[in-house]
């Protein structure tokens, strides 16, 4: 019995990690969810932010705890802008992907050096596994930017920022029409997890 015991309360304890993250209540203050990319060019922790965006963290995070983005590329790095990744494997196919999520802009955190934002087509609500780290401060990303909706901030790098300049200063080729901003030696995504060990 006691062996049965212990095997639900291991079942009720994988059940609840596997649960995204929710909001926190009124006058609860949300802790900074930490996320490590551990790239063939360094290391980039980030530090995301539930309070603000709830949904966004929660939808990143499930992909992270789903191994997705292991193998994923940098495939758009543009010097002066931002860096792009998370849709891609090194052989250029595109991974499927959960369904959209609804946007989150209006939060108040902007596109500022060092921040990660979600990706999405003219969409609004299109955003789904890719993500983009600002090289620079990009004011015109921000809400309600140049189309009335801007693009979500979600988080921040707190280590590895070096790693991101290196990254965004390696050349690029276009390669298929379809990429104009690739990195010409690849940049890979070999593991994404919680925590920065």
């Amino acid at each position: 019995m006691t062996r049965f015991r212990s095997a639900l309360a291991l079942l009720a304890v994988a059940a609840c990690a596997a649960l995204p993250l929710r909001p926190a209540a009124a006058g609860e203050t949300a802790k900074p969810v930490i996320v490590t990319l551990d790239t063939n060019v360094g290391k980039i922790v980030l530090a995301l932010d539930p309070q603000r965006a709830p949904r966004t963290v929660a939808n990143f995070v499930h992909y992270v705890r789903d191994g997705f983005y292991r193998g994923t590329i940098f495939h758009r790095v543009i010097p002066g802008f931002m860096i792009q990744g998370g849709g891609y494997t090194k052989d250029l196919t595109e991974k499927p992907t959960r369904d959209p999520i609804p946007i989150e802009s209006n939060n108040g955190l902007k596109n500022l050096r060092g921040t990660i934002a979600m990706a999405r087509t003219s969409d609004p609500n299109s955003a789904t596994a890719q993500f983009f780290i600002n090289i620079v401060d990009n004011g015109f990303l921000n809400y309600p930017g140049q189309d009335g909706y801007g693009y979500t901030v979600f988080g921040r790098v707190i280590s590895g920022l070096g790693v991101v300049d290196r990254i965004a200063a390696i050349p690029t080729t276009s390669q298929d029409g379809a990429f104009q901003n690739l990195p010409s030696t690849p940049v890979v995504i070999e593991d994404a997890h919680l925590g920065n060990n």
